[in-house]
C-alpha cells in the first residue's frame, strides 16, 4: 500500500518534473495570448474511460496558477462513456494553455492504466484471485501507475526494491539454496514478506518448507497450477506469473491461486484520447 506521505512526495515532484521539461524558461506560444485574458475550457473523453489522475491535475494548477478554477464534473475511479466532460476550468487563458498538455498527460496516462485494470478485473468477477501489478512500470512514475492500478481495482505487488523480498533465480543461486536465500531475508528484514519464484512442483515444495509467505509459480501450465495449488493446500499464498492474457486469465484464476501478475497493466498501457477545448 502506498502511503499518503510518499503519494503527496511523489505528485509533487512529478508534476514539477513535467512543468519543468514542457514550460521551460516559459510558453512562448501562450505569450501571443493578452495576459488579460480569461477563458473557460473543458476536459472531454473520446473513448469510454475509468477516471484516475485528478490529484495530478489539482495540483499542477495549483503549481502552475492558483488562479486558475477546476470543477471536476467526474469522480475519480468513475467509468464514463466516450464524450463525457471530465473537468471544466476557468482563470487566465495563458495559464490553462500552458497546463493544458501536462494536465492531459497525466490524466491520459493514469486512466488508461485504471482502464486496463479495470478491464483485466472484470475477467476475475467470481474468483477469490486478485490481480496484481509489477515493477515494470513508466520511469518516473512508478507510485502514480501504482495508485491507478488500485483506482482500476488492482493491487500492488511491492512498490520497489525496498519493502518486500522476492527471490528468483540468480539470487538463489548466490545464496545457495532456496532455504539459504529465506534464512537470510528473515535475518535481514523481519517481518518484511518473503516471496520466492519457483519454476517447478519440486521448488515449490522446497519454498514452502522454507517458510515463504508468498511463492510465484512462473510459467506454469494450467494443469500444473492446479497440483500447485493442492500441494500448497493454503500453507502460503500463491502468485500465477509469466504467459498470461485476457485469453487465459480466467482459467488460471480458477486453479485456485491468490493472485496473478501482469507486466502489461503498466508497460503496455494505451493512454486514453482525451480534449480540452475552450468554450465560447
Amino acid at each position: 500500500m502506498i502511503a499518503a506521505n510518499d503519494l503527496k512526495t511523489a505528485i509533487s515532484d512529478n508534476v514539477r518534473q513535467a512543468l519543468t521539461e514542457d514550460v521551460g524558461s516559459g510558453d512562448i506560444t501562450a505569450s501571443l495570448i493578452p495576459a488579460a485574458s480569461t477563458a473557460r475550457a473543458h476536459v472531454i473523453t473520446r473513448e469510454p474511460m475509468v477516471l484516475a489522475g485528478r490529484p495530478w491535475v489539482d495540483a499542477l494548477f495549483a503549481e502552475l496558477d492558483s488562479r486558475v478554477h477546476l470543477h471536476w464534473q467526474a469522480s475519480e475511479g468513475q467509468h464514463l462513456p466516450a464524450g463525457a466532460t471530465l473537468l471544466e476550468l476557468a482563470g487566465p487563458a495563458r495559464s490553462l494553455l500552458t497546463g493544458e498538455r501536462p494536465a492531459l498527460n497525466f490524466l491520459q496516462t493514469l486512466s488508461g492504466t485504471a482502464t486496463r485494470v479495470a478491464s483485466y478485473v472484470a475477467l476475475l468477477e467470481g474468483t477469490h484471485t486478485r490481480l496484481l501489478d509489477t515493477r515494470k512500470t513508466l520511469p518516473g512514475l512508478r507510485l502514480a501507475q501504482k495508485y491507478a492500478v488500485g483506482i482500476g481495482g488492482g493491487q500492488n505487488h511491492r512498490l520497489g526494491l525496498y519493502d518486500a523480498f522476492l527471490i528468483k533465480e540468480n539470487h538463489i543461486m548466490a545464496a545457495g539454496s532456496i532455504a539459504a536465500a529465506v534464512a537470510q531475508a528473515r535475518a535481514i528484514a523481519p517481518g518484511k514478506p518473503v516471496e520466492v519464484e519457483v519454476e517447478n512442483l519440486e521448488e515449490l515444495q522446497t519454498a514452502m518448507a522454507a517458510g515463504a509467505d508468498i511463492i510465484m509459480l512462473d510459467n506454469f501450465d494450467t494443469a500444473t497450477l492446479k497440483v500447485a495449488v493442492g500441494i500448497n493446500a493454503g500453507s502460503a499464498k500463491l502468485e500465477a506469473s509469466g504467459g498470461i492474457s485476457r485469453a487465459n486469465l480466467r482459467e488460471i484464476a480458477e486453479t485456485g491461486v491468490d493472485y496473478v501478475s501482469l507486466g502489461t497493466l503498466t508497460k503496455d498501457l494505451a493512454a486514453i484520447d482525451l480534449s480540452m477545448r475552450f468554450l465560447g
